[in-house]
């Protein structure tokens, strides 16, 4: 699998998106966890790396797909991007000292998560304030909740069901 990569002062960034997989429930908002178990341990949602002329919004469908086996019933991009080092080298990753992402959601349709066993040990969906507290980064952090204000309000307008 070939990457895209951005190349940055001290080194070469990983080029990567984050996707907050969610559905919605009884008219409220549910998010998907997933435990990580490569790399570092801990709760996230979806993520992963920006392939060679893949549409950023292909690579956000594909990853949530990847990472949960659900069907993906819409995608959207947020304004909303930024960077980050890796705590330690990753042998994986030669060459990466950290990662840029760019902010998706995606709606999915209710059926059973097939985690992705590499990288995750377990999921759970979570109403938005656990999955906030479960989140361990603080981009992760600020990512749910750009998704979720964003989402009340389409909830609020009946805009989604």
């Amino acid at each position: 699998m070939l990457m895209v990569v951005k190349r940055g002062a001290r080194g070469v960034y990983r080029k990567a998106v984050f996707v907050v997989v969610y559905r919605i429930y009884e008219k409220k908002v549910l998010y998907l966890t997933l435990k990580r178990k490569l790399h570092w341990k801990g709760w996230e949602f979806p993520k992963g790396a920006i392939e060679a002329n893949e549409p950023l919004s292909k690579t956000a469908r594909r990853e949530a797909f990847e990472e949960s086996g659900l069907k993906v019933l819409s995608i959207k991009k947020f304004n909303f991007s930024g960077k980050y080092k890796y705590h330690k080298t990753f042998i994986d990753r030669p060459g990466f000292f950290g990662q840029t992402y760019s902010l998706f959601a995606a709606n999915v349709k209710n059926g059973r998560v097939k985690l992705e066993k590499r990288e995750h040990s377990a999921f759970k969906w979570r109403y938005f304030d656990e999955a906030y507290k479960k989140l361990k980064w603080p981009n992760q952090k600020k990512s749910l909740r750009i998704v979720n204000d964003y989402l009340i309000k389409k909830l609020e307008r009946g805009n989604i069901k």
